[in-house]
């Protein structure tokens, strides 16, 4: 199954996080971690993978925090998944590194290889500024609601 890890998908929340925030100024690791109910320590590891990355700017002091380094229209969601998780795979031949036994008589091995080459060019066409553009989902109740009786 492809599957994005947990690192991928919080990086992508702060991402859309600071592009939703625009000109506001920037948002501290603790902000977005409580935000969206993430460990501390972690959010902070993956934003500081970003800003390693070049994805985010980091400023410090008082209103220190994180801000998108470029537009939101100019990151794509392949950049941050690949920030965080590195290169795509689909396989374990997916690079040159990991050869298997299989190698040289697989039958699905190119096919596959076309595979991840449309997932990256269909992640790298989504911008975060398409995904702040996505309204939030509204967050389910699991409480009835009220019963007015009339009389």
């Amino acid at each position: 199954m492809l599957r994005l890890s947990k690192k991928a998908d919080y990086a992508l929340m702060a991402m859309k996080h600071l592009a939703l925030r625009g000109d506001r100024g920037s948002s501290s690791a603790r902000e977005i971690a409580a935000m969206y109910d993430i460990p501390i320590e972690l959010m902070a590891k993956v934003l500081q993978r970003l800003v390693r990355r070049g994805l985010l700017a980091s400023h410090q002091g008082t209103r220190g925090g994180y801000e998108l380094a470029r537009r939101p229209t100019q990151i794509s969601v392949a950049d941050v998944i690949q920030a965080i998780d590195g290169p795509v795979t689909v396989t374990a031949c997916s690079n040159d590194e990991n050869q298997c036994e299989q190698f040289s008589k697989c039958n699905v091995r190119d096919p596959l290889w076309k595979v991840r080459e449309r997932i990256l060019s269909a992640l790298g066409e989504c911008t975060i500024a398409e995904l702040a553009a996505e309204p939030a989902p509204v967050p389910s109740t699991t409480t009835r609601p009220a019963v007015f009786h009339t009389q």
